[in-house]
């Protein structure tokens, strides 16, 4: 089986699973449920062979070590390795495949609830003083195992958890193969179906996957390897790790999430496509008001974002003395904070960098600050590369349409032919703008952007060319010239010129349609005749 057959069989088991066993609960409920025990057996799995990999010259295998005559120095030898190589521990009797086996063996001893929860809050515990303290802290604080939503009585909560437990010891999870990430595909995937029937809720932690792969193919232009990436509103971090895939490595991740679950579900997410701990860096606080510590003062190589479209913020006078802000003058207006993220990343991209984030068309043209930070972006720092309009409708839970914004601190001349054309203005002359808001499929009742699509879109941008109706590369004297108004439309023609029409050929049709008329009244007349009534004309 190919590693493309064996990722969607995985996907559609875990699916089939989780539809199985949700029964009345919430969507939004049962996710937290599904997903956390799935990470639960992965780390199980990794904790598993690992230990097995430690203990193989003793001929010994990690299940039968609690039974060792020296079995308390063992654990302790493997939990320091673990520690550092995992970031946390679990005791042979902690595993997912022990819990599964005794919730399946009848009787008094299948009642696991109490058990499951001391292990789960183990692994928390066991990272505590270590290094990777923060990054396993407060993981499974959504999986509440004493809530009523899984069962009126203690037996029913558990008899649920007993079979998802059974149903997801029977998936093979292949992570022996260190070279596969078809359960991290298969995990995202979940989060994906998920977040597709969650409504409103569904932008605060996932960004459609067609999004994501146009912004990470956007900042990884010409770029094989990247020191650092940056998401200020991560979600579950699916445009992160969709970052990595466009390049062979990635330094470091880091980004923040102000929900507390969202930002737990970043964390596993990041932990399941094999991020080591050490790798990756989620803050958990709102990015506008209080900015992790850790990451103010560094300088990313790719920023990519999807903010929550025009949030409320303060905007409060006291930001004019934050450095993110006080070059501008003004600040997003309080009812939009759009543009607040924009100064934000523009902040944090590195003098090498390139950022891609989605905002709602009115960052486009709205006036007053708006257009006084957008006049300042383009006229006094020159930063803005690009502006990409997306169709409605391909957001979860929102219709509205959409663009992308490019933005580069470095923006010279690149003379090549893959990159820019001769007939055009200079790179850092000019601002390339493209229409795709009418290139996409319709799927049921979203609209959805197919690989040709996306393709069109990044090769586009990279050869910053002009096509018919589609992109057009603007000098910033025209956009001056357009009081640094950025509405599409103004620069991209993609007016459609309706065939002229046949007068002559319309008289006719009309002359017919009369004769015809008449030919019907004549006949409904006979009728009315014939019937001894009154015709109704």
């Amino acid at each position: 089986m190919s590693e493309e057959q064996k990722q969607a069989q995985l996907k559609q088991t875990l699916w089939n699973i989780a539809n199985d066993l949700r029964g009345n609960m919430d969507a939004d409920d049962f996710r937290d449920y599904i997903l956390g025990f799935i990470f639960y057996k992965y780390l199980s799995g990794k904790m598993k062979n690992y230990a097995n990999v430690i203990l193989e010259p003793d001929g010994l295998s990690y299940e039968t070590v609690e039974n060792h005559e020296q079995a308390e120095e063992l654990l302790e030898a493997i939990r320091y390795e673990a520690l550092d190589k995992l970031g946390y521990f679990l005791k042979p009797s902690e595993l997912f495949s022990e819990l599964a086996k005794r919730g399946n063996s009848g009787g008094k001893n299948n009642f696991i609830l109490g058990d499951l929860a001391n292990v789960l809050t183990s692994i928390e515990q066991s990272t505590m003083g270590s290094e990777s303290e923060d990054d396993f802290g407060n993981l499974f604080e959504d999986l509440d195992l004493t809530s009523s939503k899984l069962g009126k009585t203690e037996d029913a909560k558990n008899e649920l958890i007993v079979k998802v437990l059974t149903h997801l010891e029977t998936i093979d999870f292949d992570l022996e193969n260190s070279d596969s990430d078809i359960l991290g595909d298969a995990y995202e995937y979940l989060i994906g179906q998920f977040a597709s029937g969650a409504g409103k809720k569904a932008g605060e932690f996932y960004t459609p996957q067609q999004v994501s792969k146009i912004l990470a193919q956007l900042v990884t232009t010409n770029k094989t390897k990247l020191k650092s990436v940056y998401d200020p509103t991560c979600g579950s971090g699916s445009l992160l790790l969709r970052v990595a895939k466009e390049v062979k490595e990635v330094g470091e991740f880091f980004g923040q999430e102000s929900n507390p679950t969202t930002y737990n579900l970043c964390r596993m997410n990041m932990i399941m496509h094999n991020v080591h701990y050490k790798q990756f860096d989620i803050y958990n606080e709102d990015t506008l008001v209080n900015p992790s510590p850790n990451h103010i003062d560094k300088r990313f190589e790719a920023i990519v974002a999807n903010p929550p479209f025009s949030a409320k913020w303060s905007a409060s006078p006291l930001f004019m003395s934050d450095d993110r802000f006080s070059a501008y003058g003004k600040l997003a207006p309080k009812s939009k904070a759009d543009f607040a993220f924009v100064q934000h990343m523009v902040h944090q991209l590195d003098d090498n960098g390139t950022m891609a984030c989605v905002l709602p068309h009115g960052v486009l043209f709205r006036g007053a600050a708006e257009g006084h930070i957008r006049k300042f972006l383009i006229e006094d720092k020159n930063y803005l590369d690009a502006v990409i309009g997306l169709p409605a409708n391909i957001f979860y839970g929102t219709s509205i349409p959409t663009c992308i914004l490019v933005l580069k601190k470095n923006r010279q001349d690149v003379r090549h032919s893959e990159l820019v054309s001769e007939s055009h203005p200079k790179r850092n002359e000019s601002i390339l703008f493209i229409d795709a808001s009418q290139h996409f499929e319709k799927v049921k009742t979203q609209n959805v952007l197919q690989d040709e699509h996306i393709k069109a879109i990044v090769d586009t941008y990279r050869k910053r060319k002009t096509k018919d109706k589609y992109s057009y590369v603007a000098s910033l004297d025209e956009v001056k010239e357009n009081d640094y108004n950025l509405n599409i439309p103004r620069y991209v023609d993609t007016f459609e010129e309706e065939e002229p029409v046949d007068l002559a050929a319309v008289s006719q049709d009309l002359k017919a349609l009369e004769q015809d008329i008449a030919e019907t009244d004549a006949t409904i007349a006979d009728f009315c005749k014939q019937l001894n009534i009154d015709t109704p004309f």
